[in-house]
Parts: structure tokens; sequence; C-alpha cells
């Protein structure tokens, strides 16, 4: 059951540390591809599905690093437009096996902060069966910001569903108090919003799943899925409040792109027609596959691959 998905974000270069040291003392990277809207992309694509990423790059060799892997995974790049004038972003990644890593940008004035509404303006959103959005996107520039809420506005009109995931970028945001007004005003746009309980309790003032899911609901938004980290995820809509458990992780080794492959796992089942609550239990598997693999999206699996992690394997509470 092939799904036609689009996202749109700010695909990076990124340089990963070798060795577990402060970044300015790593001497060995590795390179890959970030990006939390690529990570989803590349999780539906391994999964079946078809994915265009609207975004724009630089004319240079992160951005034709950025091509050939997109081309590599299937994903299509017929809305990916390269720019003369800006540079493609990058970032730099600590090795950590405990928490999260660090992680420095080079992203100011990048290509992909250069997307405006003009460059969607002739787009058709019924040609997609979903859109997947961000809140990296609108924190990058005020252009980008003003081109993802046209971007739903188009969503609705085609009557496709809009699946937000806030993805605090604070340092991209000029404070915190326009970070929570923006990402929250897009989310009551959205029709599934997936935030994690920290997100939750700088968007909402609460980590507690319910307060988080009704603070939604009530802003618009007609089904939350909230994060609950080791503890698995929830459910909440009009009609229903559920807890769905994770999986235990064999070992960690990058805890970065988790939640971008529970993001994947939700939207694919979900479109596939699956119950949210087999939903959520299928983007809790792939969350934990990706933090057993190093990078941001190279543990994403494929379907062969989660049905057989979801055959070996049983969540926590079972």
């Amino acid at each position: 059951m092939n799904k036609k998905i689009l996202t749109s974000g700010e695909p990076m270069g990124l340089f990963i540390a070798e060795e577990e040291a402060l970044l300015e003392d790593v001497r060995h990277f590795s390179t890959s591809v970030a990006g939390a809207e690529f990570n989803v992309a590349v999780g539906l694509t391994r999964l079946g599905h078809t994915v265009g990423y609207l975004t724009k790059l630089g004319r240079d060799p992160f951005g034709r690093q950025i091509i050939k892997v997109m081309n590599q995974n299937g994903i299509d790049t017929s809305l990916t437009v390269t720019s003369d004038d800006h540079a493609t972003g990058f970032m730099l990644k600590s090795k950590t096996v405990h928490g999260d890593p660090d992680i420095y940008y080079y992203r100011k004035n990048s290509a992909a902060s250069t997307i405006c509404p003009d460059d969607v303006k002739g787009l058709d959103l019924k040609k997609w069966d979903a859109i997947h959005l961000t809140g990296i996107l609108p924190a990058i520039s005020e252009s980008a910001h003003q081109t993802t809420l046209c971007l739903m506005k188009k969503a609705k009109e085609a009557g496709i569903p809009i699946f937000f995931d806030p993805n605090l970028r604070e340092q991209l945001w000029k404070d915190r108090e326009t970070m929570v007004q923006s990402i929250n005003h897009l989310a009551s746009m959205a029709d599934y919003v997936m935030p994690g309980e920290n997100e939750g309790k700088i968007l909402c003032g609460s980590d507690d799943p319910a307060k988080i899911g009704d603070f939604y609901l009530q802003n618009g938004a007609k089904t939350v899925i909230v994060k609950t980290g080791s503890d698995g995820a929830w459910a909440i809509t009009k009609e229903q409040k559920l807890h769905v458990p994770a999986y235990i992780p064999k070992k960690i080794v990058d805890t970065v792109g988790a939640g971008d492959g529970f993001a994947a796992g939700v939207i694919s089942a979900v479109l596939e027609g699956l119950p949210l609550e087999k939903a959520i239990l299928r983007g809790n598997a792939i969350g934990v596959i990706q933090i057993m693999n190093v990078s941001d999206n190279e543990g994403l699996p494929t379907r062969e691959e989660l049905s057989r992690f979801m055959t070996e394997n049983q969540p926590k509470s079972f």
C-alpha cells in the first residue's frame, strides 16, 4: 500500500565525531546527512512509501552529497532546488553513549533558510496523501516560517492529513516566547501532533501526557501522540487516552533520530489504515532500532527488518 507523503525542511551535511571528546578536541569525523525531516523521509521510503522533499540546497559538495543520498534512498527530489547564492547548512555532532550528544550548527543564511511562500505558490497538494512538517523549518527564517504556514493551509485546502512534530530547536528562535507561540499555532493547524514530554513542559507548561494532549485538542489538533522515552508513548483523542509501551534496546549507540524514526513508524501505519495503538507500537519499535545504530538515519529499517524485530522482541509490559 504505497502512499505519497510530502515533507519540507533543511537537510544538512553531518560530521560525526569518531572519538568521545569535546568537539574542539575531536580529530576524526565521518560524514553523513542529517535533518529531522530527512530522517523521516528515509524511514518512510524504507517502508515502501513515496516521499517528496521540498527544500533548497547549495550548489556545493554538501548539496551534491545530500542529493546523492536522497537518490540512493529513493526520495523524490523534483521539489528540491539548488541555489548558486547560498550554501548548504552543515553540523558537527559529538560521540557519546550517555545522554544526548553535543551538536553545533553552521546554517545561518543557508540555502534552505531562503525558502519562501513564492516557492510553493503553484504547489498542488492534492497529488499527495499526507504532509509531514516539524518546528525546525519555521525556526530557520521568517520566510521559512511563512512557507510552513502556507504549506499547512494548502494541505487543509487539499483535505490531506498534516503530521506535525514540534522538534524544538530553541537556539534557532529569537526567544522562547516566540518559539512557544509559533510552534503552538502551527500545532493547532495539524491533524496529528507528536511532542515529547519534555517539549510539552516548555510548550504547554506540563510534562503530563494527558494535560499535553488536552491542551492541543482544545487548540484544534485531532490526535496528540506524546513520546515518553523509555516508557513508550501516549495517544490522546477526544474519544480515548491510551498508553503504548516501549521496546527495550539491547544497547544505546546514538539517541539522535529516535523521534524521527518514531514519526516514520506512526505516519506509515496511520496511512496504511492501522489502528492508532498499532501505529504507535510501530513507532516505538523503529525509535528503539534507531538508537541502537550510529548516525541519524542509517539504522532505519526496511519493512522486512521491522517485521523481524517486532516478531523477535516484545514491548516492556508484555
